[in-house]
């Protein structure tokens, strides 16, 4: 018989092979993206294989090759796995930064269940104010190292951690929420969500005992993100000022909790939050209090008076963003900087005026990295989600302006929610998951290596200390020459996005489920 009187049926199969080859060719394509960010490669990858199958079964559907009992049946197996997913499984916020939904038995039990809800409310401990380990630890009073600028200064830590291996001093649960620790006289502060409420937490940092609770009845949650406040607290001359995920700013005493004052900036102001919460660390600049609007268009910075709450300005014509905003001197004038939605912006920081306005990066995508300030008024600034880095130049303008002029501009930091520390006129941080080394005069990466995730690096002396999504900490060369892991500890266990904090040698870590305490090794002294 002619092979063109075969009947459909007996046909090749080539639809089926045509779109396997298509999709086996698109993943091969993607992989050999090298700058292509990891959460859209992740999509991709995960994309490509359900829209071959999708094609696969519609040809199925309508091919002669099979009988409508057999199509039927796939129908209603297809259905009933639906179904059947559906009422076996639900989501439990995302895989890790890529943002792919995390599967979870719907019968398993809840992160946070058995863990207390209801606030002390007997007279709050005390910390044994002569405990000699106070000698080893330092003060961190906000948020990305005392200058917020994720150097940690005066610290000689050991690196051979199996031969001096780092001491853990406690581990226990912790609400939910993307707080790191600030530090101040051996009291350890973070922001955590238990229940329907919104915690700030003072602790002994030795002991990890609780000293105090202030909660209120407060609750964000996005389903990427999870719930729980984001933002870190800022300890200042007694007290405590904290940015709930809802937009709640507290002043506390930080010796017993109780609350000074209070102000619900975004209902005030009538703004809309953020799609992943407000994420700002409360500055403080002399008596102003200093956090970040919404997502509202409009004012983007708010000023309030450190001792009453009372506001003293608002500020801007942009959107929030996730980055807090930092105090620096940039062509002989001091301002606050802030990595906005839009642009990054100078503030005066007595009246809120604005001073500069350098438009980069698109407004719709998030800006969660810290603003790098270096020698000769120059700022890095750096994102993910394809917007990369850019190095500019700030100079004094007309009528007391300053002008940001742009030095070069590249994707060779792609930052994502981490923030770039400096040293000697080089770059750290990661890029996209995996720590990079890039030259501030000409923004050629000059090494890129190790992977871990959607984490968070600080710059202790040479080292670079890296918080890994997974949970696991690590230490690495801070030198240009090339990459060098040095050690590593398996400090948590869960996906972690919360930034380390260093207070002198005890190492403060949590995540969304527990948080812990080590003292790590010391330095040999010569």
């Amino acid at each position: 018989m002619n092979s063109s009187s075969a009947s459909p049926a007996r046909r090749r199969p080539w639809f089926p092979g045509i779109i396997c080859a298509l999709g086996a060719t698109g993943w091969a394509w993607c992989y050999g993206q090298a700058e292509l960010e990891r959460n859209l490669k992740s999509w991709i990858f995960t994309a490509i294989p359900l829209l071959v199958l999708v094609l696969n079964f519609l040809w199925f559907l309508v091919s002669p090759r099979f009988s409508w009992r057999a199509r039927v049946g796939a129908v209603l197996t297809l259905a009933a796995l639906a179904v059947g997913g559906r009422m076996l499984l639900r989501v439990e916020g995302t895989v890790d930064g890529t943002g792919l939904p995390n599967l979870v038995w719907r019968w398993r039990a809840a992160a946070h269940a058995g863990l207390a809800t209801a606030a002390p409310t007997a007279a709050p401990a005390r910390p044994a104010t002569d405990d000699p380990r106070l000698a080893g630890a330092a003060d961190v009073p906000q948020f990305f190292g005392a200058q917020r600028d994720g150097i940690i200064r005066g610290v000689g830590l050991a690196t051979d951690w199996q031969a001096h291996p780092p001491k853990e001093l406690w581990r226990q649960p912790i609400g939910a929420g993307w707080s790191a620790y600030a530090v101040v006289g051996g009291r350890a502060f973070t922001q955590e969500q238990r229940g329907e409420e919104e915690w700030v937490t003072c602790s002994d940092l030795f002991s990890g005992r609780l000293l105090w609770a202030h909660a209120d009845t407060a609750r964000f949650f996005q389903w990427q993100g999870g719930e729980g406040p984001r933002a870190t607290p800022t300890v200042e001359g007694g007290r405590v000022f904290t940015y709930g995920g809802t937009g709640l700013l507290n002043c506390l005493d930080a010796q017993t909790g109780e609350r000074i004052w209070m102000r619900s900036v975004l209902a005030e102001q009538k703004l809309e939050n953020l799609e992943w919460g407000m994420s700002t660390s409360p500055l403080v600049v002399d008596e102003r209090v200093i956090v970040t609007g919404g997502k509202t268009p409009g004012a983007v910075l708010f000023a309030y008076h450190r001792e009453t709450g009372a506001p003293l300005w608002k500020t801007g014509a942009d959107m929030a963003s996730y980055a807090s905003p930092i105090v620096a001197t940039l062509a002989g004038r001091r301002v606050i900087l802030s990595n906005n939605a839009a642009a990054l912006a100078a503030y005066d920081p007595a009246t809120g005026a604005v001073l500069m306005e350098y438009p980069w990066g698109e407004a719709k995508w998030p800006k969660g990295s810290q603003p790098v300030l270096l020698p000769e008024d120059r700022v890095f600034v750096a994102a993910g989600y394809g917007m990369g880095c850019r190095l500019v130049k700030v100079t004094a303008g007309a009528g007391g302006k300053l002008v940001a002029t742009e030095l070069w501009r590249g994707m060779r930091m792609k930052t994502q929610f981490n923030s770039v520390t400096a040293r000697d006129g080089h770059l750290y941080g990661l890029d996209d998951g995996r720590l990079a080394c890039v030259d501030v005069a000409t923004g050629e990466r000059r090494w890129k290596d190790g992977r871990f995730g959607s984490g968070q690096s600080l710059l202790v002396g040479e080292v670079v200390l890296i918080q890994s999504e997974p949970g696991a900490v690590f230490l690495a060369d801070a030198r240009p020459e090339g990459y060098r892991e040095l050690a590593r500890l398996p400090a948590l266990s869960s996906k972690t996005w919360n930034f380390p904090t260093l207070a002198g040698r005890y190492l403060l870590v949590r995540n969304d489920r527990e948080a812990a305490c080590y003292e790590l090794p010391a330095a040999p002294q010569p």
